[in-house]
């Protein structure tokens, strides 16, 4: 409801909300990789990872409006909006799993830092859980949003004709 009131539209909170399942992808790879059960730390980065994953989404959409509100075409704000955001949009992914990089490490490489145990086994999910999904979510945001967004639009678009035909 927040989204849609920010955005003043019910549909594009719809568009942004399509990130998440780019998210669960990598989720599920990292911790199939990493041979980690399901447990309560592993829930809680997931809540923390839609929170920052949707964040990509919500920079990405509004620059794209904002763009078609100073007068471009649909598919010139969307290619401009992609170029204009892609780099915040990655710095940010890449700092964040860069920074989450020390949490997880004993998992990635136990060979180094010891065997996982203590306050390592005890956080290191929810870091694995950020990291998976950020990186399938950010690269997966970049292409398959702006898609969406036009997918959507188009049905929008059909929508308000049929209305006004009715």
């Amino acid at each position: 409801m927040l989204m849609a009131a920010l955005f003043e539209s019910f549909i594009q909170p719809f568009t942004i909300m399509f990130s998440v399942p780019f998210a669960l992808l990598g989720v599920g790879l990292v911790m199939k990789l990493a041979n980690q059960p399901w447990d309560s730390m592993t829930i809680l980065g997931l809540i923390v990872l839609m929170g920052v994953v949707v964040n990509n989404a919500i920079v990405l959409i509004d620059h794209i409006n904002y763009l078609r509100q100073h007068g471009l075409e649909r598919n010139e704000a969307i290619i401009q909006g992609g170029q204009h955001r892609m780099r915040p949009i990655l710095i940010t992914a890449v700092t964040t799993i860069l920074g989450l990089m020390p949490m997880v490490a004993p998992f990635l490489f136990p060979q180094w830092f010891g065997p996982v145990e203590g306050r390592a086994a005890t956080w290191a999910p929810i870091g694995l859980v950020i990291i998976g999904g950020l990186t399938t979510s950010t690269f997966l945001t970049l292409i398959i949003i702006p898609t969406v967004y036009s997918l959507i639009d188009d049905f929008t678009r059909f929508a308000r004709r049929v209305a006004r035909a009715v």
